[in-house]
């Protein structure tokens, strides 16, 4: 299975994956909402990741009527937002390995049982709400 990042579709091709007029792609491109790959420095190259953003855009404009510049806008804030959720799940297991390793030491010396096979600061895995349907 290949990476949902990786760009695999000619405009043409994500055009009709799509429904839309490759033209569209082209304004959505100018206007910054969707960033292809470029093969050779000319083809544009889609990835599925590529296609499930014009879907988005799609979506706010015919189902929520926004237009192209508040699409731009709420697409910035997610993208903001997505960000963050991924930096806060990291900052939460950067801290509980930093929690283990300072309990570590100062068990180290201690006489006081310790268990082996588990943590001594377990932390339940706490994820942040994944992406918005929007």
């Amino acid at each position: 299975m290949r990476p949902s990042h990786q760009p695999v579709y000619m405009i043409g091709v994500a055009a009709e994956i799509c429904n839309v007029h490759p033209q569209t792609l082209r304004q959505y491109e100018r206007l910054g909402l969707v960033v292809p790959s470029r093969a050779g420095g000319k083809n544009r190259l889609y990835s599925d990741d590529d296609i499930s953003r014009v879907r988005r855009v799609q979506r706010l404009t015919q189902q929520m009527g926004v237009n192209l510049a508040g699409v731009d806008i709420i697409l910035k804030l997610l993208d903001d937002i997505e960000d963050m959720r991924e930096d806060l799940e990291q900052q939460l297991a950067d801290y509980a390995a930093d929690v283990e390793v300072r309990l570590q030491k100062l068990l180290a010396n201690s006489t006081t049982p310790i268990r082996v096979d588990a943590p001594l600061f377990p932390v339940p895995q706490v994820r942040a709400r994944p992406k918005t349907d929007i």
